[in-house]
């Protein structure tokens, strides 16, 4: 019989859910994609909020048709016989208006492309922390498996390749073969911190 001073166990969140299959795994990592989208679109300000709907309703067909609607009536209105033009041809208040309108709209448009290059950015960060801890974890993880390999007598100095792998991965020489490959000046690559040198620290992970 439990005594009543024994802490009771935390029930298990119906959200929990232990993967058995590879679906489960991707499924996973789905909803993690669409938390962090979901949560970047909570966090954005009012002001980012109306230009992503202005941009949004730009690129749409509804805003093609709203204007086509509206400058042919205001042609027709202002050529037909029979009524008196307010802004007759070369329709000058029209061009004003359209004018104002385009000022308007591409600065709501910049605005709506700040935003997501911020965000753009901020996965690309994730994307190459995530890349650098994996390549990391690999070559922590043949060092492991040559020394298994040793203890066990099988004999891994036939494969060469496997002595190059074993070595860390130097993002800083690898940006240098890309810049000599696409022709750009050298040193003109940004210095990596610390942690990202090989056989630095890895990079903190959140737990959030």
């Amino acid at each position: 019989m439990a005594t009543e001073g024994k802490p009771r166990s935390k029930p298990v969140s119906s959200d929990y859910h232990t993967p058995r299959t590879v679906e489960d795994v991707t499924e996973r990592n789905v909803r993690a994609i669409l938390q962090l989208e979901q949560a970047a679109k909570a966090n954005r300000s009012n002001a980012d909020r109306i230009a992503d709907l202005i941009a949004a309703f730009c690129g749409s067909m509804t805003f093609v048709w709203v204007h086509v609607i509206w400058f042919g009536a205001w042609v027709l209105t202002n050529t037909l016989p029979g009524i008196k033009p307010f802004d007759p041809f070369p329709f000058t208040f029209l061009t004003l208006i359209v004018s104002l309108e385009a000022i308007f709209l591409s600065t709501f448009i910049l605005i709506s492309q700040n935003h997501e290059t911020r965000l753009s950015e901020r996965r690309n960060q994730l994307d190459l922390q995530i890349n650098l801890l994996t390549e990391q974890e690999n070559t922590k993880m043949l060092r492991m498996l040559e020394r298994i390999a040793k203890k066990v007598g099988a004999n891994t100095e036939d494969d060469p390749s496997l002595q190059v792998l074993d070595q860390a991965t130097n993002p800083e020489r690898l940006v240098e073969q890309i810049e000599r490959a696409s022709g750009a000046p050298e040193g003109s690559s940004i210095p990596l911190p610390g942690s990202l040198q090989p056989g630095g620290d890895a990079p903190p992970v959140s737990n959030d």
